[in-house]
């Protein structure tokens, strides 16, 4: 089975470097340009099944990609950042580095936040799922942690390697069944049809 994982466009929230984990924010202007931007690359691979977190960002965004029937999925949904919601991503990296730097490495929950492994257990749980039927592609429009807990829990790369997740971009990966032999391979990762980004707000 091949999967294409597209991160939601550029929030309303992101534009001005919010961390909103959960919060249900809308796309901003900028982001529905490159929702739009990476439609036709999507729709060339001709998804089977279209899953989507149940988020406003995302559904904007797989709506955007040409795909308004969708089903919308909770377990999708992007990791809770408990009290850290709202806040700014560039404060939290000057006052709290550590605790931030850990957060980013899967190792420190906020307070009142969801831990990395309950994340990633949640996240994989829905491909495992999709990796028992007869699929052939399959199409996930989530958010940044969704993807990176997906490429540790597939993959084996902790989410202290990976780059934050571009805004609109797309990532493929290569699965076999789910109890053959066969490895995940990592097809393309933060591919975006304009230009690459390595700053992306989380």
């Amino acid at each position: 089975m091949r999967l294409f994982l597209v991160r939601h466009g550029e929030s309303e929230w992101n534009a001005q470097r919010l961390l909103q984990g959960q919060a249900d924010v809308g796309l901003s202007e900028r982001g529905r340009d490159q929702a739009r931007a990476l439609s036709a690359t999507v729709q060339r691979f001709q998804p089977e099944r279209v899953l989507v977190s149940d988020l406003a960002r995302t559904r904007e965004t797989a709506e955007l990609l040409g795909y308004a029937e969708h089903e919308p999925v909770p377990a999708l949904r992007e990791i809770n950042v408990g009290r850290w919601t709202g806040q700014n991503i560039d404060d939290l990296m000057t006052e709290n580095a550590q605790a931030f730097q850990g957060w980013r490495s899967g190792i420190y929950t906020p307070p009142g936040g969801e831990s990395w492994q309950t994340f990633k257990q949640r996240t994989n749980g829905v491909v495992a799922g999709l990796r028992s039927g007869a699929l052939e592609r399959a199409l996930m429009v989530a958010h940044g942690g969704v993807i990176r807990a997906l490429l540790e829990g597939l993959l084996g790369l902790s989410p202290g390697r990976v780059v934050p997740v571009s805004p609109a971009s797309l990532t493929v990966l290569r699965l076999g069944p789910l109890n053959g032999s066969a490895e995940a391979r990592l097809e393309a990762f933060n591919y975006r049809p304009d230009a690459l980004a390595f700053d992306a707000p989380d």
